[in-house]
């Protein structure tokens, strides 16, 4: 087991390695960019076999026990170590990482975005693979800290080298925020290791061990620091403004595991450091956290209802990135609540977010290549999309998505967000219940206002504009037909490509609503021996 995880973390960096290489003769296929695409898919396929086979051999029975475990002596001089290993925590998460990327890879040779070099391309996908895989299985400060960066720069440059429009600004924006939000929590993570003595997070999670020689200050600038840089990536408003510039502007694939994976690490890093290792200081800034996720929902769901707007012009990549600050502000949320009900559901909308997420930016890239276009205007107008008609299985899917979104009962998104409000309900003991229960009221009128602009999207994209009046014209910009009469021309359907790459996300959202127990039952051992220091 413990190879099989240390395999997981490094085979996507030797495979960007390898995608920079000449392929072997026999394996070059019809183009040097079609075996290089091979390559990607081949890898990522093998990192997601041996990421299930990991999930397959992992001890059900004891979660909340570190497994797969790899300690190892790297800088002896600042105790850093190559300490590796998985629970009930993190083990969804690398699972999570290595569908998704399969998925992306998968899509990508089928349908590569433009831009340079399709070897840069696959390099730059496993890159972001390896740090995203080794920012959940590492168990050292220092190496989470490397790990977590090690994903901005391929990130930075498939936004800025196979993005659209503003993709140059939206790339430097991303890096910078990401950049300097790091640097603090860099401080914070230091300020950690030389006060205790250690950088080992397993260590540091028990009450008896070294975080017993951190003094209230020091945890209380410990947590405001770390909590920085974990908040960009989170995104917690108002440190978010770099994600829908972002979003907009990324390539498919990029905005898939942008949404699904990237903004995890930063909630990851709340559940695995500021709550076990740094609670004193965790408790003071907890309501504080709490109040600006509860803004982030209500702020969220109000971009988003202005943009999906008639006249408003705007764009649904967009505002589906939008609505991922609202959806992450369940996650901190509960997360801020530092009960186990809580901490379970942010862990739970964090794995339905991935799903749910990843399968919308998947569909609003192939509806962009299908119309030319995500203006909200210019698909709901008497040429646009109007999905049920033009191409209904493709129609489907997005309204499933979309309905999944909103946190309907039977599909994953719904448990995350519930938990996540019974933990406001009644929080640790040391919090304020009435400012609390005031979050909650908040997330909950976010619920409406979700569903709101959610079914505005399906009502405007899905069905198209609204039908004239007998005898009226059909009102400005808006229409189902052409204006000879004619019903508007069909768009392509569902390809078996867009089947393989999507079912896994909409089955998985089925199965996560329909069985919670299976998710649950890995985090909720393993989050309630975190929350008791240990026991």
């Amino acid at each position: 087991m413990q190879y099989l995880l240390a395999a997981v973390v490094v085979l996507p960096l030797l495979g960007a390695v390898g995608a920079l290489l000449p392929a072997p003769p026999g394996l070059r296929g019809r183009s040097p960019g079609q075996a290089v695409l091979r390559h990607g898919v081949t890898v990522t396929g093998v990192v997601l076999a041996a990421a299930l086979a990991l999930a397959a051999g992992f001890d059900h029975d004891h979660p909340a026990r570190m497994q797969a475990t790899t300690d190892i002596s790297w800088i002896p001089a600042l105790d850093i170590r190559i300490h590796l290993g998985i629970d009930g925590i993190s083990l969804p998460l690398v699972v999570l990482t290595a569908l998704l990327t399969f998925l992306c890879a998968l899509y990508s040779y089928f349908h590569l975005p433009k831009g340079p070099s399709p070897k840069a391309f696959v390099a730059l996908l496993l890159t972001l693979e390896a740090g995203t895989l080794a920012s959940f299985a590492v168990l050292d400060l220092m190496l989470f800290f490397l790990a977590f960066e090690t994903v901005l720069i391929p990130m930075y440059f498939l936004i800025a080298r196979w993005g659209g429009a503003g993709k140059q600004a939206a790339a430097w924006k991303f890096i910078l925020y990401t950049l300097l939000g790091s640097v603090v929590m860099l401080l914070g993570l230091l300020l950690i290791g030389v006060k205790s003595g250690t950088f080992d997070m397993v260590a540091l999670a028990t009450d008896n061990g070294p975080k017993a020689q951190l003094s209230h200050t020091v945890q209380l600038l410990a947590v405001l620091a770390i909590g920085i840089g974990l908040a960009v990536k989170s995104p917690l408003w108002p440190l978010h403004s770099w994600l829908p510039d972002a979003h907009t502007a990324a390539p498919t694939v990029g905005s898939v595991l942008l949404a699904g994976v990237l903004l995890k690490m930063g909630t990851y890093g709340f559940v695995r450091i500021a709550l076990p290792i740094t609670p004193e200081g965790m408790q003071t800034f907890a309501p504080y956290l709490a109040a600006l996720a509860a803004i982030g929902i209500i702020y969220g769901s109000l971009a988003c209802l202005a943009l999906v707007r008639k006249g408003a012009g705007g764009d649904l990549k967009r505002l589906i990135a939008y609505s991922s600050v609202g959806h992450m502000g369940f996650v901190l949320l509960g997360i801020a609540s530092m009960t186990p009900t809580g901490v379970n559901g942010a862990l739970f909308a964090n794995i339905a977010h991935g799903l749910i997420t990843g399968l919308l930016f998947f569909l609003v890239g192939a509806l962009k290549d299908r119309t030319g276009s995500t203006d909200l205007d210019a698909l709901a107008g008497s040429t646009g999309a109007a999905l049920y008609g033009k191409a209904p299985r493709f129609g489907g899917l997005l309204a499933f998505a979309a309905v999944a979104s909103l946190g309907i009962p039977g599909l994953a998104g719904f448990w995350g967000e519930m938990l996540a409000m019974f933990g406001a309900f009644r929080p640790a003991a040391g919090l304020s219940r009435p400012a609390f229960l005031t979050f909650m009221a908040l997330a909950g009128l976010g619920t409406l206002l979700t569903a709101a602009y959610l079914l505005l999207v399906v009502r405007r994209v899905c069905m198209g504009g609204t039908p004239a009046l007998t005898g009226a014209a059909p009102a400005a910009g808006e229409g189902t037909a052409t204006a000879a009469g004619a019903p508007a021309p069909a768009l392509p359907d569902l390809a078996r490509y867009e089947y393989a790459a999507w079912t896994p996300l909409a089955a998985l959202t089925v199965l996560a609503g329909l069985w919670p127990a299976a998710l649950l039952g890995l985090t909720d051992p393993a989050v309630q021996q975190l929350l008791g220091g240990g026991k």
